[in-house]
């Protein structure tokens, strides 16, 4: 099939685009939110395509994947087309709804043209959240390729990667690093850490990294993740970070809060998800101490990941999926 879809989650698409279609990603001059084109920082298939917005009015497409409510309207404009009328669509939600918890009505509500389409939620948890009417709904788990077993544990500190940890303080827990970091190495990943670490300076927090990583290629970051002894997932509500997933597919044992999906994802034997911040300080200072330990619970988690969050699993359910809203 011919695919459109717009490049929103580099992570997630590097995973899509890895199967047997067509991709066509638009492509703007800024290079801006919706024309990011092809990634800069992963490797993708020269299956996937740069289109302008000119140039989607010629494009043949079989289905669209729309990943945000505005993209309904961007690809009428664009292509000339009626996602879910004229163009098969699948709207795939990333996200848990970020009103109320049991009361928020999902974007395709509403909208008529949509009134068929599938929505694909990547978690369990976010198609129990969502209020999704009477639309269709599936759900297809993360799955990405194998890194490799990249685990080496060399360096006794936690790692975390976030992206914009100040703006998202909440949400994504850096709150809750810096607690940590008060008395545990912490070393943190992603846009915008250099602030997250102008804030543990001020707060005293001494053992947060002033290094700051935010340009590494895929490929870097998990060779970077390796050398840290445990992987950080303080994350207050988010769908399922496909950080948490990598990291257990490199063979990294993993700590993480008990809200939305982490307790489905992360079994007992590789690593401890849990709301208890003097235990999940505990299980970090025990696994700095004792590497034979966290190697054990690192080896559980690549076995655990490998098994439910293979790529190849991931994809024929998107091509499954894909054949049902075209079909």
């Amino acid at each position: 099939m011919r695919v459109l879809l717009w490049h929103v989650h580099g992570s997630w698409t590097t995973s899509f685009v890895a199967g047997d279609h067509d991709y066509v990603v638009p492509v703007t001059p800024d290079r801006g939110p919706d024309g990011r084109g092809r990634a800069q920082t992963w490797d993708w298939p020269a299956s996937v395509r740069e289109a302008t917005p000119e140039q989607l009015r010629d494009e043949e497409l079989d289905v669209v994947v729309l990943q945000r409510p505005h993209e309904i309207e961007l690809v009428r404009e664009w292509t000339g087309r009626r996602a879910g009328t004229d163009l098969p669509a699948v709207y795939l939600e990333h996200n848990s709804p970020t009103g109320h918890a049991v009361a928020t009505e999902h974007p395709a509500l509403g909208v008529d043209a949509l009134r068929d389409t599938v929505i694909a939620n990547v978690t369990h948890f976010n198609a129990m959240a969502w209020v999704c009417g009477q639309h269709p709904t599936r759900v297809v788990e993360h799955g990405i390729p194998d890194p490799g077993p990249r685990w080496a544990g060399d360096d006794p500190s936690l790692a975390v990667v976030v992206n914009e940890p100040v703006r998202r303080t909440r949400v994504a827990g850096s709150d809750l690093v810096l607690d940590l970091a008060g008395d545990l190495p912490v070393h943190a990943y992603g846009m915008g850490t250099d602030k997250l670490g102008q804030l543990a300076e001020r707060a005293g927090r001494g053992g947060l990294s002033r290094r700051t990583c935010h340009d590494l290629t895929q490929a870097e970051l998990h060779d970077r993740l390796g050398r840290h002894r445990a992987y950080l997932h303080p994350y207050r509500w988010t769908s399922l970070g496909l950080s948490l997933v990598e990291a257990m597919t490199i063979g990294m044992p993993v700590l993480a809060l008990a809200s939305t999906e982490a307790p489905e994802a992360v079994p007992p034997e590789a690593g401890v998800v849990s709301n208890d911040l003097g235990r999940l300080r505990a299980t970090a200072r025990r696994w700095l101490a004792d590497p034979d330990e966290a190697a054990r619970y690192g080896g559980a988690a690549r076995a655990h990941a490998l098994r439910r969050f293979g790529l190849p699993r991931f994809l024929a359910d998107w091509d499954h999926l894909l054949k049902e809203a075209t079909a």
